[in-house]
């Protein structure tokens, strides 16, 4: 019983008590990412790689990301630090865009029966895990914020993003551009919203003390990178 209280006591000073929420829409009038086709060595001759997609194909907002451009220092920020997995399955990275905070781990295991390298010519983390096997992983640690655009060296068409955000105030949206950050302390802030393919676009939000703020981002109009 003692343990279940300290528990119940810890999550609720976790919550500042001073927070709202931010809750907003992506609204995507086109399609950002263009049709990808590629010609597969291992298929039949003239055969189209497991990888070919069209437009009609890749849901915008799952390689999209709202996030609070700072750390807040906050409880739920120390806390959320963790190990998430991009699998190289079916000469592809499985997952193309995983957001993380700074601080985070990455496993890249590899589930084909061929081998894969994993590697990274991104300012914000460059790396290169070697050639491994079926049934072996590698993982590396993405300290700074930032995308960091992840390759394979026998594969060219296999690509995938770390999104690292600097806090644990983010969100992906849903597939209908739907998105919400909760238990937000209360001031001002930058919010970005990423995409893969169109970049950024920035707003300065307000929030208040227990309210919604209400935000909105149109895609494509991305500014420059900050």
């Amino acid at each position: 019983m003692r343990k279940l209280l300290l528990g119940l006591a810890i999550l609720v000073f976790s919550v500042p008590i001073h927070a709202g929420d931010i809750e907003g829409i992506v609204r995507i009038t086109r399609p950002l990412t263009k049709k990808r086709v590629v010609v597969d060595a291992y298929a039949p001759r003239g055969g189209v790689s497991a990888n070919a997609s069209s437009a009609k194909d890749i849901d915008e907002w799952a390689r999209t990301v709202v996030y609070i451009d700072s750390s807040l220092n906050s409880q739920s920020d120390a806390a959320l630090p963790s190990l998430q997995e991009i699998t190289q399955r079916n000469q592809r990275f499985d997952r193309e865009v995983v957001v993380v905070q700074a601080g985070s781990t990455v496993s890249f295991p590899n589930e084909d029966p061929i081998f894969h390298n994993v590697f990274s010519l991104s300012k914000s983390k460059p790396f290169d895990l070697g050639y491994y096997p079926k049934g072996q992983t590698r993982k590396i640690q993405f300290d700074k914020p930032g995308p960091v655009q992840v390759f394979c060296h026998l594969h060219p068409n296999m690509n995938a993003t770390v999104m690292v955000v600097p806090g644990s105030y983010f969100s992906q949206p849903a597939s209908s551009g739907e998105f919400k950050i909760s238990g937000v302390p209360a001031g001002r802030y930058t919010l970005r919203l990423w995409h893969k393919s169109a970049g950024y676009l920035t707003e300065e939000v307000e929030v208040l003390a227990e309210g919604k703020t209400q935000v909105s981002f149109l895609l494509p109009l991305a500014t420059s990178k900050p």
